[in-house]
């Protein structure tokens, strides 16, 4: 890769688990380099919601090297995804017609809750299915299945986790990995973030500045798909042998299960 930039350049892995990331940096100049991105990311740069592309190449073995603005900045910590910020950029991008159009033309379609049960049904390990809770969890997603229903299809993240968002120095906050994107219910983005990250007494306030009234349909909607993605995730680390985080994913199933 160094014969894109020139010798002078030093680059080195970013980690993540594709590996497919790097840091490419000489004198005061800093880029982040990706590998085969998605043509979104073009679209993503221009409505400011990631750090600006600067170029894409591709290669002769017919890979595409992306380049982007290396920022200076951090990770929103956990009481900081109750900023106005994080909500109003969540909104933007659910608003946002041309990432719709994007991933409309790359021929995504959009996930329904019939689509995650079938995920859910087909990885699910015999012994994981038959734990008291795991069965509890299953059977209020089949159970509530035919209430969620929402007219609205959107660009979702995914995974809003807090280290996915980044304050730069300049204070200017971004969204950033998106290779989980998806066209879907709003309510994925925004269960994930409220359950996680804000105490529920707060949850009508927050979704005030988003843009949301708090309603027993969304209410519905929101614990369906955190449950949904806790199985998943639960699932992820039994097939991982990953048993502290997957006993961590149990138990926080079960404290969604009672609100």
């Amino acid at each position: 890769m160094e014969h894109l930039l020139g010798q002078e350049w030093e680059i080195v892995p970013a980690g993540g688990a594709t590996g497919e990331a790097f840091i490419a940096s000489h004198a005061e100049q800093k880029l982040f380099l990706k590998r085969n991105s998605s043509p979104f990311l073009a679209v993503l740069s221009a409505e400011g919601i990631v750090p600006k592309l600067v170029w894409t190449k591709r290669l002769e073995n017919g890979d595409v090297i992306s380049a982007q603005q290396w920022l200076e900045g951090r990770e929103l910590a956990h009481r900081e995804m109750n900023d106005q910020g994080v909500a109003q950029l969540l909104r933007k991008i659910h608003c946002s017609k041309p990432l719709l159009s994007m991933l409309e033309r790359l021929g995504m379609r959009p996930l329904k809750p019939f689509d995650i049960i079938m995920q859910i049904d087909n990885q699910m390990d015999q012994d994981l299915a038959n734990h008291e809770i795991m069965g509890q969890a299953r059977a209020f997603l089949n159970e509530n299945i035919d209430l969620i229903f929402c007219h609205e299809n959107v660009v979702c993240h995914s995974d809003v986790n807090h280290n996915n968002w980044l304050l730069s120095d300049e204070e200017e906050l971004y969204l950033i990995d998106w290779d989980g994107a998806m066209i879907a219910d709003p309510a994925i983005d925004l269960g994930m973030l409220l359950y996680s990250y804000v105490p529920k007494e707060e949850w009508a306030s927050w979704l005030a500045i988003y843009g949301e009234q708090l309603s027993d349909g969304l209410l519905l909607r929101m614990k369906w798909y955190v449950i949904a993605q806790t199985i998943l995730s639960i699932q992820w680390y039994h097939s991982k042998q990953r048993q502290v985080e997957r006993d961590n994913g149990i138990e926080y199933l079960i404290s969604v299960l009672k609100l």
